[in-house]
């Protein structure tokens, strides 16, 4: 897949958290919070990745937090309505207004508890406020598909990250994972096979294609 590059960022081999970690820190000053996006593909490790990278950072007791993009899934309600629940999970089907305004109190409110949702993938719907991101946390991993998409309106949120990074996959590694991951979900060969040619991969193109350069790229088999 066409990967997001700049002259001068940096390339980290699969996936490297000592290199990572010294790159968030080195990025933090005078214990200032910092929002870090970490996007990538869908399947392209994003979510474990972040997990891996804020306990490497000494997790919730040392001020590191993940706050994940899928919390601000449209409900499947106003997907039926405005006929979109066969994209779900494309650009079009997240409240980006939301994130945003979360990501702003997050980067301007500091002094204050910020609760963000969570995406319940049992329930197949956000909780609202399942999560409490309290001024201790001065390091917020933000994890998801389209935080670096050089697209309105995705393209707001770029002023709001101090750090970006990006996960490099191979399109064939992401077919493989998409394809296993429904028929984890119960689905038939042929079922995930029309699942993930007809939304996921498309997806995953365009954040491979419309994503703006990152500062650290992944290169992760």
């Amino acid at each position: 897949m066409v990967k997001p590059q700049k002259t001068g960022s940096l390339a980290v081999m699969t996936p490297d958290l000592d290199a990572l970690a010294a790159r968030i820190m080195a990025t933090q000053s005078d214990d200032c919070r910092i929002l870090v996006a970490i996007a990538g593909a869908p399947a392209s490790g994003k979510s474990t990745l972040s997990d891996r990278l804020c306990h490497h950072l000494g997790g919730d007791e040392a001020g590191a937090a993940v706050v994940p993009m899928d919390g601000f899934h449209f409900d499947d309600a106003i997907l039926k309505q405005r006929d979109l629940l066969n994209r779900k999970g494309a650009p079009n089907t997240f409240d980006v207004g939301g994130l945003q305004r979360i990501l702003t109190a997050l980067k301007t409110e500091t002094d204050q508890d910020v609760y963000v949702p969570l995406f319940d993938r049992g329930l197949e719907l956000s909780r609202g406020s399942a999560r409490c991101i309290s001024p201790r946390h001065k390091i917020i991993l933000v994890e998801g598909n389209y935080l670096l998409l050089g697209q309105a309106p995705w393209d707001q949120l770029a002023p709001l990250f101090d750090l970006s990074i990006y996960l490099d996959v191979a399109e064939t590694v992401l077919r493989a994972r998409l394809l296993q991951r429904w028929r984890d979900h119960g689905f038939d060969a042929a079922s995930a096979q029309k699942k993930a040619l007809g939304n996921d991969i498309p997806n995953a193109i365009t954040v491979s294609t419309k994503s703006r350069p990152a500062d650290v790229t992944v290169t992760s088999s």
